[in-house]
């Protein structure tokens, strides 16, 4: 098929068809970096709570060094506080400052998604409208004296090139969509764990500090 006969199927369906490649770019754009930005989140995540698992207390030396090795990443604002806040003694006290920095990091780690989901909910609709362009344009040709059945024919199964190319990026996009968010909750649940940890190891500080 010649660019030609491919600018005449974008034009049919309304123009529709030029927007598709835009979106599509797009869903591979930021799935492609969320995917590399996170996994490198879980790889350092699992590090640091490997780390502070093997502690008994809270070991503000060793979390400092921690910290270093995740300078820039949302781990880095739960290891702060304790770090910010070493006269916080109280068990719930720390732990309402923990889940302050985790609710703050959120936001960050689900940044761009919504671009991603609106692809998937927008590419077959779009796909669909152009369809029905198409279509309407196919059945005009009805009108016409002398029209063939296969310019009826030949205009719709162009007319369904829209459609196809919607649910193209709809998949691709549904697929990364999912990972995705799949691994944005593993990253809030290392948050959440790595908040415990250190929770629970403040015990262990007071005890070595009247020691």
């Amino acid at each position: 098929m010649s660019f030609s006969n491919l600018v005449g199927i974008a034009m049919s369906s309304g123009g529709i068809l030029f927007i598709m490649p835009v979106l599509f770019l797009m869903t591979l754009t930021i799935s492609l970096e969320r995917a590399w930005f996170l996994a490198r989140l879980r790889e350092k995540g699992s590090l640091v709570i490997k780390r502070v698992e093997s502690l008994n207390h809270l070991d503000l030396q060793e979390l400092n060094n921690l910290l270093r090795n995740v300078q820039r990443q949302p781990l880095a604002s739960v290891l702060r506080v304790p770090l910010n806040f070493p006269e916080l003694r109280d068990h719930v006290r720390l732990g309402d400052r923990l889940e302050e920095a985790i609710l703050l990091e959120v936001p960050r780690m689900d940044r761009s998604l919504w671009l991603l989901d609106t692809a998937v909910t927008l590419a077959p609709l779009l796909g669909l409208l152009g369809t029905i362009i198409g279509m309407f344009n196919s059945f005009q040709v009805l009108g016409q004296p002398g029209t063939a059945p296969t310019q009826i024919t030949g205009g719709i199964a162009e007319a369904l090139v829209a459609t196809a190319s919607g649910l193209l990026v709809a998949i691709v996009g549904l697929i990364f969509l999912n990972a995705l968010q799949t691994r944005v909750r593993l990253l809030v649940h290392d948050m959440e764990t790595l908040k415990t940890m250190l929770v629970n190891r403040l015990d262990g500080s007071s005890a070595r500090g009247e020691a």
